[in-house]
Formats: C-alpha cells, sequence, structure tokens
C-alpha cells in the first residue's frame, strides 16, 4: 500500500502537543518517556471515535502529562505508516498553565521539561525533534480570534417565520456541544454573536461552562451587515487583546476574515469559506496576525 492509495477512513487520527512553560525566548518543553517502547516523545495519543481532534490532543497532555494547557497555533502534522495504516498525529503549540500534576502509570513513566535544545537531543524520533523548529516560527504566546459559523439549523425554505427566530436542529444542538469542548483548547472570554437565534445558541454551551455572557452585534447579521461598519467591529474585538469568538453566518464571515487578513495578515492564505459549525482561528499578536487555522466539526 502506498500513501496514495490511503482512504481517509483507513487513517489513524491522533494528536497532541507541544507544551512549553517559562520564558518565550528560552522555554522549556515537556517529554514523556513511555515504558513499553523506551522512548521519548511529545505527549500524544489516539483520537477516541467521535473525539474532535482539539479535545484530543488536550485529552491526551492532561493524561499523559497532568498538565492543563491552552492552545496557540497549530504545528504541521507528522505522517507515518503503522501496521500498514496511515498515521496522522495533529500537534499544537500549547503552554502549560495548571493541572494536577503527573502521576505514572503503565502508558507513561516519567515526565520531564528540558531546554528545546536538550530536547531535540532527547527525542527518539527525528519527526519529532522537527516539530521543534516551528516553535521558533512565530511567537509563542499568541491571542486567538475564532470566527464560528453556526451549526445546522435545518431548512431556510421550510421555516415559517422571521430567519432570525430559526433555531438549531438536532445536528446543530450536537455540534454546539462538541464545539463547548473544541472551543475551551484557547479559552475565549470574550464571546461576540449575531442575534440570530441559531448563532447564539451555538455559543451557548461554551458560555454556560464558563458562565460567560453572549454579546449580540446586529452588524453580524445577514439583514444588517455592512462591509466596513462591521469590519470595524471585528477589529476592535482583535485590537481588545483578548480571547475571543465572533460567531454569524456562511456569507458574511469569509469577507469578514479576508478582510481582516487584508490588513494585518498579508500571507497566502487560500479559502476562508466556513461549513456549518466550522471556525477558523487566527492567532494574533500586538494586533498583527501571525497565523491562521480553519477547522470542521
Amino acid at each position: 500500500m502506498t500513501e496514495l492509495d490511503v482512504k481517509p477512513t483507513d487513517m489513524i487520527r491522533a494528536a497532541g502537543a507541544v507544551v512549553w512553560r517559562g520564558a518565550e525566548d528560552s522555554p522549556e518543553v515537556a517529554l514523556v518517556h513511555r515504558p513499553r517502547y523506551d522512548d521519548w516523545s511529545f505527549p500524544k495519543g489516539k483520537l477516541k471515535n467521535g473525539e474532535h481532534v482539539i479535545t484530543g490532543a488536550l485529552r491526551e497532555v492532561r493524561e499523559e502529562t497532568g498538565i492543563t494547557a491552552l492552545l496557540g497555533r497549530a504545528l504541521p502534522p507528522i505522517h507515518y505508516f503503522k501496521g500498514g495504516r496511515l498515521k496522522r498525529v495533529d500537534y499544537w503549540v500549547a503552554r502549560a498553565v495548571s493541572g494536577p500534576g503527573f502521576e505514572a502509570t503503565d502508558e507513561v513513566d516519567e515526565v520531564v521539561w528540558l531546554p528545546v535544545e536538550e530536547a531535540r537531543r532527547r527525542l527518539t524520533y527525528e519527526w519529532d525533534a522537527g516539530l521543534l523548529r516551528g516553535l521558533s516560527a512565530a511567537p509563542l504566546r499568541t491571542i486567538p480570534l475564532i470566527f464560528l459559523r453556526h451549526g445546522q439549523a435545518g431548512s431556510r425554505q421550510d421555516w415559517r417565520g422571521a430567519d432570525d427566530k430559526r433555531p438549531l436542529d438536532r445536528d446543530g444542538v450536537a455540534q454546539a456541544a462538541v464545539l463547548a469542548e473544541a472551543l475551551a483548547g484557547f479559552r475565549p472570554t470574550t464571546l461576540v454573536s449575531s442575534p440570530s437565534k441559531r448563532c447564539v445558541q451555538t455559543v451557548e454551551p461554551y458560555a454556560k461552562r464558563y458562565d460567560l455572557a453572549i454579546r449580540g452585534e446586529r452588524l453580524l447579521t445577514e439583514t444588517a451587515y455592512d462591509t466596513a461598519k462591521s469590519l470595524r467591529l471585528a477589529l476592535r474585538v482583535l485590537d481588545a487583546g483578548e480571547p475571543a469568538v465572533i460567531c454569524s453566518h456562511g456569507k458574511v464571515l469569509p469577507e469578514l476574515i479576508s478582510g481582516i487578513c487584508d490588513l494585518r495578515y498579508p500571507s497566502p492564505r487560500g479559502d476562508v469559506s466556513l461549513r456549518k459549525g466550522a471556525f477558523a482561528v487566527l492567532h494574533h499578536v500586538a494586533g498583527k496576525v501571525v497565523g491562521l487555522e480553519r477547522y470542521t466539526v
């Protein structure tokens, strides 16, 4: 079997993080020792069925190290074959913030914190050492601005009544529950939404989990959207310097994202459209965007 022959359903999915602490100009990173393989690597593990990749990365870091982490930029995924199947491991830069502490298990019996160069020498696999090069690609500590499209909400044509009152359907409610877990990886504290019911309902599970208010903004609705005014609103949210979510509609978000990128992120960005329940994360520092990622649910 060659890589081109592998179907997506055959792929093993896993996730983890390069967890750091200390000063940004001289960080330490966490490595784990697995007695079964007698190797040193970054914390990672297989996703559970139906688990979002971000949720899986956070869970694996917590289980293997006892650390609660906040995600920053995504690092390039690693691909390799295991047992004749392609395996993909997604990684993020992640800052250690808290946690109950490490307890040895059969899977991981030791965790060490090492400076980057020492970690590079300790790592067993060259592909893990390659992840360390991604740490210097942009600042370690970044602020996320998350553009979230509302979840599934049935058919616009079948809905009787004002479109802003159209609620999430059963699939959309399930998406909102998954999003509450995934958004926790970035821990946004500012929640701004179109007042449309389906948008507010998409953010509500996360808001309730952390007891946060949702600020409604008419400029994020399809009917009140204004290219210049809505962009200024989004820029104010970015420039406030707090982790934030902006939840809106499929006809609004691509232009907003492109507008911010034109002003603050001159790097090539490709397609910025979002499926229902999907989100884009703009990582920024001092008002400058240093990374852009898209995620589906």
